[in-house]
């Protein structure tokens, strides 16, 4: 598995747990994610810390693309391990342009593979394909 898998991963497992135990906060999840996950290497560690942070940042506008785009879906009725997903690539879709946009959607269709149930992947891969379709048509973002 590549390093940038291996970040989206915790990244993701990051996301998940602010997002089922929202009051703990980003800098406290983190640092428990350092605490135990010590052993992981810098590049990965700082990949993933960078993904979360974006995220976080930007996740009203996150949310408001994957809710446009998920027809008769409440973001609070889907399951959490693909919201976090979607968000994870929908803020590299919108806010980093040194990701190729095909790599990012691969990505998250086998992030959703792994971790989400046997719908994850197409359900994901919907919504990602509407927003990135939504994304060539708009100014690029900035960091």
């Amino acid at each position: 598995m590549g390093v940038r898998r291996e970040a989206r991963e915790l990244a993701l497992q990051i996301l998940y747990a602010l997002d089922v135990n929202p009051a703990t906060g980003l800098r406290e999840t983190l640092q428990t994610f350092r605490e135990e996950q010590g052993d992981i290497p810098a590049t990965i560690r700082e990949f993933a810390e960078g993904l979360v942070v974006g995220v976080q940042e930007h996740r009203e506008t996150i949310d408001t693309a994957i809710k446009a785009r998920s027809r008769n879906w409440a973001l609070a009725r889907m399951p959490r391990v693909d919201l976090n997903v979607m968000r994870l690539a929908t803020y590299e879709l919108m806010f980093r342009n040194d990701i190729p946009k095909k790599v990012t959607i691969n990505e998250a269709i086998e992030i959703a593979r792994r971790f989400g149930d046997k719908d994850s992947p197409a359900f994901v891969n919907g919504i990602l394909d509407e927003i990135e379709a939504c994304a060539k048509t708009e100014e690029p973002a900035e960091d």
